[in-house]
């Protein structure tokens, strides 16, 4: 059995997303695989924060002779065991890892009313906090006179 190391395409419709996996070569790009051993996300915006290897299994298959696709080859060359930006993608990694700031809410917006309505005046507050408490014991001593 051709064992070769490729993409297998997962996502929906416009958001790719890609597992590298050891697959047997007569099978086809998104059926049955033998091992998972990593993942391709090209919607990050980071590039080195895009590919996540097991490099322990992939230097397995590799050393019993599986054959990487040309793109899992340069993944390999760049983020395997060995690879040259092994420092930039746990860089970029922990980068994506940081909570997200979040900017404080601005301040509301005054929106006029539109034409041929009058404005509606400004209830304060405290009159409108009175109202609400005045509404509710006459509500509930209804409620009990009825029954």
């Amino acid at each position: 059995m051709a064992v070769t190391i490729r993409m297998k395409r997962m996502g929906r419709k416009h958001r790719p997303f890609f597992r590298i996996c050891a697959v047997d070569s007569r099978n086809p790009r998104d059926g049955r695989v033998l091992e998972e051993l990593g993942t391709y996300d090209p919607m990050i915006d980071d590039t080195d924060a895009r590919v996540v290897l097991k490099t322990e299994r992939l230097g397995y298959w590799l050393g019993v002779g599986a054959q990487p696709s040309d793109k899992v080859k340069v993944f390999i060359k760049k983020y395997g065991a060995n690879g040259e930006r092994l420092a930039e993608q746990a860089a970029a990694r922990e980068r994506l890892s940081l909570p997200k700031q979040v900017p404080p809410a601005p301040e509301p917006v005054y929106v006029p009313p539109p034409k041929g309505q009058a404005p509606a005046a400004p209830v304060p507050a405290a009159a409108a906090a009175e109202a609400k408490a005045a509404d509710a014991p006459a509500a509930e001593g209804g409620a009990e006179t009825s029954a």
